[in-house]
């Protein structure tokens, strides 16, 4: 099977030879309009872009094959995740790869406030010489504070320790540890405002950092400390800003990013101690080639292997990983399979319990697929990217837990549902690397899966067996094989058949007939692969 994959925004070359080499038949347009792009999407199973192309429902509504989004860069602002997750696209992006070359930038636009670079250049052009306008202050010995300490802000806090800087770092999610190891000191947001002479901004939008620099926030910074924003346009309230700088509160501020781009009409820019640059964090020829390879590759692995890296809606699945999870995702699948089949009222919960060698692996994946995989027979459209979120739509709880005591079993998955009238359980394993079922609602039996099965629950009377075999013969039911299980002597049964074909309407009423039979059900389980990018 060739992939296609459509480019739809300015992007190094190399990532077109990457995807070429790999076999991928890539279409490299260059900007294109909404319009043009719907035109096109149809056809193409993964689509490149930069900051420019709009992934949006509408688009996701014409693109029928698309299994994956490719952003080259780290933000995803451009890109409606839900609208992908809910479609089952994976969205990846590139957040490492420009990393160094935002930092470098948020470290320029520091130097350039404190020394007022971009002022004194446009005054020695115009033939002015006005060395005491522009008298400057040394950033050594000085505090930078620092909102957001992953990937860019981390890289920040080391290159500023280098230039003398005391580094203080505001980020929830860092642990005294980290801290220690970055030579940071971590304080709460209020602390940091009060005592940097520079704050820098290192966080996404989201609804929590949204004007996380407000006009409270400004009001709490020490008066003449410097604001830098390279991060995400959105986190600070330019209006409040421009009150702050205007009445000296403020020595200046340098943003990279606007609430709206392309910024070109904002009152920020008739002050003088505002400087600004248009996105450019990003913009340099090594971090442009290094995002584009990196996304080439990523999209690349994931239409031809499976694997995913750096996705913002699904478990990431390493190359390694997704050859040798295969085996295991077909237990999950036929686990999930055979437990959703038979479940006929409402689902509220489903526990994935794992033990044995089993639980050294990537769970994630293994979970998602089950759930999946329960799903599946009662909802349209869902897959191992949607799947949890469609459980969660449901009000479906999902718990994970590992048996760490031995088991009969090198390896044990077991799936139970929470229903409306009764729990359901199904537990398997692999042998031979291919997934067996080894006992149902606490009934021990050995079972293969195939195409075709029937399920019967019965008392475990004599005779019983024969009736099965009897009406099967009659109803031209070949069974290719037969498993047995029951609750001790004269309690419940279980009958687990494999048949070369389904049984007819007819044929499925006489077993049903059949003495001591409490239920019959027909199950399907396709030959399940792991196809790549499923």
């Amino acid at each position: 099977m060739t992939f296609k994959v459509l480019i739809s925004d300015p992007m190094s070359s190399q990532a077109l030879a990457v995807f070429e080499a790999r076999g991928i038949t890539a279409t490299q347009t260059g900007k294109m309009s909404a319009e043009e792009l719907e035109g096109m999407i149809a056809d193409y199973d993964g689509l490149a872009i930069r900051s420019t192309s709009q992934v949006t429902p509408a688009l996701l509504q014409k693109a029928a094959k698309l299994k994956v989004v490719g952003r080259a860069g780290i933000g995803v602002d451009n890109i409606d995740v839900p609208a992908c997750t809910e479609r089952g696209v994976v969205v990846m992006n590139t957040p490492f790869g420009n990393a160094i070359t935002t930092a470098e930038h948020a470290l320029s636009m520091m130097l350039s406030l404190a020394r007022h670079i971009p002022q004194a250049t446009a005054s020695t052009r115009a033939s002015k010489w006005e060395k005491s306008a522009f008298m400057g202050i040394e950033l050594t010995g000085k505090t930078l504070g620092i909102i957001g300490s992953g990937n860019i802000g981390s890289i920040v806090a080391q290159k500023a320790i280098g230039f003398g800087l005391k580094v203080i770092a505001y980020d929830p999610y860092l642990s005294e540890e980290r801290a220690l190891k970055l030579g940071v000191a971590k304080v709460e947001l209020d602390e940091l405002l009060q005592r940097a002479d520079v704050v820098s901004l290192h966080v996404p939008r989201t609804p929590q950092t949204a004007n996380i620099i407000d006009a409270s926030a400004l009001n709490k910074m020490k008066k003449g400390a410097m604001l830098v924003n390279c991060a995400r346009g959105g986190l600070v309230d330019e209006a409040a800003l421009y009150v702050a700088l205007k009445s000296g509160h403020l020595r200046g501020a340098a943003l990279d990013v606007f609430e709206k781009e392309p910024a070109k009409d904002n009152p920020l820019f008739e002050l003088q101690n505002f400087i600004c640059t248009p996105h450019l964090g990003a913009s340099t020829t090594e971090a442009q080639e290094k995002v584009a390879l990196q996304i080439a590759e990523q999209m690349s692995n994931y239409l031809l292997e499976g694997a995913i890296v750096n996705s913002l809606n699904t478990p990431n699945l390493s190359a390694q990983e997704a050859q040798q999870l295969g085996p295991y995702l077909q237990l999950a699948d036929c686990l999930g399979t055979f437990a959703g089949q038979l479940s006929k009222s409402v689902i509220s919960g489903i526990k994935v319990s794992y033990a044995g060698d089993i639980t050294e692996l990537n769970l994630d994946a293994l979970t998602t697929r089950a759930v999946q995989s329960v799903l599946q027979p009662h909802c349209d459209g869902v897959n191992s990217i949607n799947a949890r979120e469609v459980a969660k739509a449901r009000g479906i709880h999902i718990v994970v837990s590992k048996d760490e005591q031995e088991d009969d079993y090198p390896c044990r998955m077991s799936v139970e549902l929470e229903l409306a009238d009764k729990n359901r359980n199904v537990s398997g394993t692999l042998m031979q690397k291919r997934p067996r079922l080894i006992d149902i609602k606490g009934i021990k039996l050995e079972s293969e899966f195939g195409e075709h099965m029937l399920y019967i629950t019965n008392q475990d009377h004599p005779g019983v067996i024969g009736g099965i075999g009897m009406v099967a013969a009659q109803n031209n039911i070949n069974i290719a094989n037969m498993h047995l299980g029951r609750r001790g002597n004269r309690g419940d049964a279980i009958s687990l058949i494999k048949t070369d074909s389904a049984p007819t309407a007819e044929g499925l009423q006489a077993l049903r007939d059949v003495a001591d039979i409490q239920e019959v059900h027909v199950l399907h389980f396709p030959q399940l692969a792991v196809p790549a990018g499923s």
